[in-house]
């Protein structure tokens, strides 16, 4: 009789299918938030184009704003908490759209402060879950834990937004943010139930006294010595700026240059995500048999004509091209996220885990709100499709960054970074951190 249920790597893990199973629920409510919080924008209150990407800025602000020092408090306090409190904080901002909405005193600014604090939550919740993974699984296990939930995140992005533009063609976008809020209370709920103690290391030695400026540039000094972290930085910050200039502008894109409904739209995105399953699925054999650094170019490189394919789709027949977008888009951002998140993962000491973690999404997602401002004013002043345009460029070209640097020759996963014994001062006993401005080898 077979097995119903497979029984090798985490699929016995109850801890990990735990978190797993939070993850997956958050993200299938999340698709459906994606869509309409922009939608309720622009077809509940009408806000221009401008309106629209200055709620994407407004909902990124917070990464320029907390990220650092979250890093620091991740790795004093345990981090399970944070994911629940997180979790728990989203629920209740969310459930606020829908009340107002129904007592007729829905607004922009309501939006506005609703998606910044929900953004607060986020940069907590993002540092500490995934500085909480390598905790909880062993470090080989560390890709196999990063593709299952890649797994969850594509499948979200295949039936989500369907169901998402459904949703808000049958109930409205308010109500339909109602089904967000109510996966991230399961979702805290899930993480509730984790059972693993995290043997978590302390940040500081013993006898110190903490410094949040201290441990903050402990983690700067970690990520920016190390020439591959830096030039990973570089390439997904360079990445995030460009596209989120054209993700902020394309909702606006669709309706009303494309005149595409919210239910097509929704097709379009579930259709097109079928691509990042494939990538989940496939991105540690892609690596294992080409390598880290030549797969990271590779996937980077075909960024730049996917999204050219959105600025090209005919208003006549738009949805050939925008599928093919999807799926391509899709790829190659899960192969990517899977091979450079495992890769940081798996150098760093467990103690830098939360500050390393939280730099790094400084670097990369605090140029989200520049993009998302930008793409708001080139769509008014050149017009949408040749913002996308400008957005398809400047992606494509972040793959220079790992071309040029000493991660384009590295293959396989390597070991993790040894601390020697630490002394007060910033840096010392920790190889691999030399001057940020100092050429070297990882």
């Amino acid at each position: 009789m077979p097995r119903l249920w497979p029984t090798g790597g985490l699929w016995r893990h109850s801890d990990f299918l735990k978190l797993w199973s939070a993850e997956t629920i958050s993200q299938f409510g999340s698709q459906v938030s994606g869509l309409a919080l922009p939608l309720v924008a622009i077809i509940v209150l009408d806000a221009s184009a401008f309106e629209v990407a200055a709620l994407g800025t407004v909902e990124f602000a917070p990464f320029i704003l907390f990220t650092l020092p979250a890093g620091v408090w991740v790795d004093r306090l345990p981090r399970r908490p944070i994911l629940i409190a997180g979790d728990l904080g989203r629920a209740a901002l969310l459930a606020t759209i829908p009340i107002t909405y129904v007592a007729d005193v829905l607004t922009l600014g309501q939006l506005y402060v609703v998606g910044f604090l929900v953004g607060i939550c986020t940069v907590f919740f993002d540092v500490a879950y995934q500085s909480y993974l390598p905790s909880l699984v062993e470090r080989d296990q560390i890709v196999d834990g990063n593709s299952k939930l890649e797994v969850s995140r594509s499948a979200a992005q295949i039936g989500g937004p369907g169901v998402g533009g459904g949703l808000i063609e049958l109930i409205t976008a308010p109500y339909a943010i109602l089904v967000d809020a109510v996966s991230f209370l399961a979702s805290a709920l899930f993480v509730l139930r984790i059972r693993k103690d995290e043997g978590r290391v302390a940040s500081t030695a013993p006898g110190e006294r903490p410094s949040l400026w201290i441990e903050l540039k402990e983690g700067l000094r970690f990520v920016l010595g190390n020439p591959n972290l830096r030039a990973q930085a570089g390439c997904t910050a360079t990445s995030n700026l460009f596209f989120s200039l054209g993700f902020s502008i394309v909702l606006v894109y669709f309706v009303r240059v494309l005149d595409l409904s919210p239910g097509l739209i929704g097709v379009v995105f579930s259709v097109g995500a079928a691509g990042s399953l494939v990538g989940a699925f496939t991105a540690r054999r892609i690596s294992t048999r080409f390598g880290i650094g030549p797969t990271t170019i590779a996937v980077t490189l075909l960024q730049g004509p996917a999204m050219l394919l959105v600025a090209l789709a005919p208003v006549e027949a738009p949805i050939p091209f925008l599928i093919a977008s999807q799926l391509a888009m899709g790829f190659v951002i899960v192969v990517y996220n899977i091979i450079q998140l495992s890769y940081r993962q798996a150098i760093c000491p467990p103690r830098l885990q939360g500050r390393m973690n939280s730099v790094m999404r400084f670097l990369v997602w605090g140029t989200i709100p520049i993009g998302t401002l930008a793409g708001g004013a080139l769509g008014t002043w050149v017009g949408l499709r040749e913002a996308i345009v400008v957005s398809a460029i400047g992606g494509g070209a972040s793959f220079l960054w790992i071309l040029l640097s000493p991660q384009r020759h590295l293959h396989d996963m390597p070991e993790p970074i040894e601390e020697e014994p630490r002394t007060t001062e910033l840096g010392a006993g920790i190889p691999g951190t030399p001057d940020p401005l100092a050429p070297g080898d990882a």
